[in-house]
């Protein structure tokens, strides 16, 4: 079986390879033939990946020790269920993941293609299927998953604890799918400046697929965080880890440009900026994986240290060479169509926006670096932690937050100052009432009263949006639901787009909540004892040990109290691996839309006595809510209308006879 996964690895680096240099070589010589042979070969490169993760994946199951990865990465005793967890819980597996994604997305993008782009495809073909190949090649000779030993041991070394959460079965695979994926965008961008095209010809496909990217992004963001909410045992969610940093990093200039790719659509305008912004999206996508492949800071989030960082560094400079070289070759071709009108206009907003995000993308990156810098250069090693960024980076998206209140007000071209109160009137309205609910609820600070503030003026300007249209349908005699649902489906990317801004100001709301007015305390409990913090009393019953062949697992019986009344029985605790000389925590949690009260039990005692460290997180819930929200609305975003639906299967169709 082994044999299989390494030549069906050897199959698809030979396909990739022919795919990349029969593309370009095609377009230069102008045979076809050539080209579209390349093109079914970038078809086969996926499938050959795909029967070398399945051969992995039955060697997990079958517990087939013999290969290297397979003994490093599992044991008889691991749960079923851990296998795909394990499948990518090292360097070798995880690039077996991201080769296997890339090239079918890859495959399908290319697949996909609108006519508008394919005097370019070849191109675009040549830069997705050369970063193809660098992930099998390095994967090959650096971290080969199908490597055997010369003697296969009993069982397994097992699982990494902190991967023995359901959350693992989602967030690294929507992670790095999310991370890789920004290639897809990327390689059109560069495609579009290979070819000399002088148009906006690759903006809807770019636009696309750069939704499609974000939402998956997003969404191994916020599954990161309620991962280390729940297994961590501190507390939080984001503690600007060096490695969450490098994921976050491509996720702000991604959102800059879905926005700045919609000016370029109706006005010809930020050409520059577009390319820009996607190309910095992929190089801080390419610094994410330098991140997690042993690059120089350890975290929680990595794949363990090895050299393989420093070649994916190589690489990113490489393709920023290059990018920015293109760039700047096409330059002239790049000039907007029509120049910024007014500083009171949409355009205007988004041009702010594309300025707020990179502030944040630097800020952040700096925060980042500055201890790399300081270690190589001074001889100090210092930590930059969460004060650093709240300070420097909360402001800026608070702007942001303030700017979407904005923004969807403004007119194209140019606005008045008197129009623009106007509009705003309603908003800022509701926002100064946002503000001082606080205030009479509890948020008696001025920098959360704002923010309560601010996310209430833009969930207010979305409302009257939606308001003002459905009222306009609703005059011509339809009822008030069907008029909202064909408002949102007559612009689908604008109101998508709105649907995914409610997602954002629900996460601005909880970041606010939890960050300002969490409150937590220690207690060391024997069994019968209660200890009280804020509403909430939670009395200890005891606690259960249960030792089986991998881990000791502890968990304590709690009663859990609000104003005197029961309201939930936990059983925080944790497990420990002797093997890995490493806990996992496992917190209780009582969960609603006010509050988390939040139980992690660190320690039990010989005479029976439990530690335990009581956290109350306001509003966490609207956090994990958020995620859904913003998928939702980029899906509806993407929905194609029916017309152009029929319309793109009928040019679809049309290409494939061609082919």
């Amino acid at each position: 079986m082994a044999d299989l996964g390494s030549i069906t690895l050897l199959l698809s680096l030979a396909l990739a390879a022919y795919a990349a240099i029969g593309s370009l070589v095609g377009q230069w010589r102008r045979a076809p033939e050539l080209v579209v042979s390349a093109r079914y070969a970038a078809y086969l490169t996926p499938l050959m990946l795909a029967v070398s993760t399945a051969v992995l994946v039955a060697a997990f199951v079958t517990h087939n020790f013999e290969l290297r990865y397979v003994a490093g990465h599992s044991n008889t005793a691991m749960d079923p269920w851990l296998t795909w967890v394990a499948f990518y819980a090292g360097n070798e597996g995880s690039m077996l993941f991201l080769a296997l994604v890339f090239s079918g997305l890859s495959a399908l993008a290319v697949w996909r293609a609108p006519d508008e782009v394919r005097p370019a495809l070849p191109y675009t073909t040549f830069v997705l299927m050369a970063i193809t190949v660098f992930y099998i090649a390095v994967m090959m000779t650096m971290a080969n998953p199908f490597f055997e030993l010369p003697v296969a041991p009993l069982d397994g070394e097992g699982i990494n604890p902190l991967l023995t959460h359901p959350g693992m079965f989602f967030h690294p695979p929507t992670l790095m799918t999310g991370l890789i994926g920004v290639g897809i965008p990327f390689a059109f961008a560069i495609g579009h400046l290979m070819g000399g095209q002088k148009g906006d010809e690759w903006v809807d496909t770019a636009r696309v697929w750069a939704l499609i990217i974000w939402g998956t992004l997003t969404i191994g963001l916020l599954l990161g965080a309620w991962w280390a909410y729940t297994i961590l045992g501190w507390g939080g969610y984001w503690a600007w880890d060096p490695v969450e940093n490098a994921g976050l990093l491509p996720w702000l200039p991604l959102t800059a440009f879905v926005h700045s790719i919609m000016v370029q659509r109706r006005r010809g305008m930020f050409r520059m900026w577009n390319i820009a912004l996607i190309i910095m999206a992929w190089g801080f996508a390419m610094y994410g994986m330098f991140m997690n492949r042993g690059g120089p800071v350890p975290s929680v989030h990595s794949f363990g240290q090895s050299t393989m960082g420093w070649v994916f560094l190589v690489f990113l400079g490489v393709n920023l060479v290059v990018a920015f070289g293109l760039f700047f070759w096409r330059y002239s071709s790049l000039k907007s169509a029509a120049p910024l009108e007014s500083h009171l206009s949409r355009e205007a907003a988004f041009l702010l926006n594309n300025l707020l995000f990179l502030m944040i993308a630097l800020v952040t990156l700096w925060g980042v670096v500055y201890p790399l810098i300081t270690d190589v250069f001074r001889g100090v090693i210092i930590t930059v932690g969460r004060p650093y960024f709240d300070v420097v980076a909360g402001p800026l998206f608070l702007a942001l937050v303030v700017l979407m209140s904005v923004g969807p007000l403004l007119p194209w071209r140019r606005a008045s100052g008197s129009s623009l109160l106007r509009l705003m009137r309603f908003p800022i309205v509701v926002g100064l009432g946002t503000a001082g609910a606080s205030v009479v609820l509890g948020a008696a600070d001025f920098i959360p009263a704002l923010a309560f503030g601010v996310c209430g003026m833009a969930a207010a300007g979305i409302a009257r949006e939606w308001a003002k249209g459905t009222q306009v349908r609703h005059a011509k005699g339809e009822s008030y639901p069907v008029a909202f649902v064909k408002l949102v489906a007559s612009n689908r990317p604008r109101y998508g787009g709105y649907i995914a801004h409610i997602g954002i100001i629900m996460v601005a709301f909880a970041a606010t909540g939890s960050s300002f007015y969490s409150v937590q305390d220690d207690f060391s409990l024997a069994p019968g004892e209660r200890a009280v913090l804020g509403d909430y009393e939670m009395e200890y019953l005891g606690s259960t040990s249960e030792i089986k062949s991998d881990r000791i697992e502890h968990s304590a019986d709690v009663m859990l109290y609000k104003n005197g009344n029961f309201v939930k029985r936990l059983q925080p605790g944790f497990a420990f691996y002797p093997s890995f000389s490493m806990a996992s925590t496992r917190a209780g949690i009582r969960q609603t839309p006010i509050e988390d009260l939040y139980i992690l039990a660190s320690e039990f005692t010989d005479d029976g006595r439990a530690l335990f460290r009581v956290h109350i997180n306001p509003l966490i819930l609207w956090l994990w809510l958020a995620g859904p929200v913003m998928v939702f609305g980029t899906v509806v975003s993407l929905w194609p209308e029916r017309q152009k639906a029929a319309v793109a299967i009928a040019g679809l169709r049309d290409a494939h006879a061609s082919d």
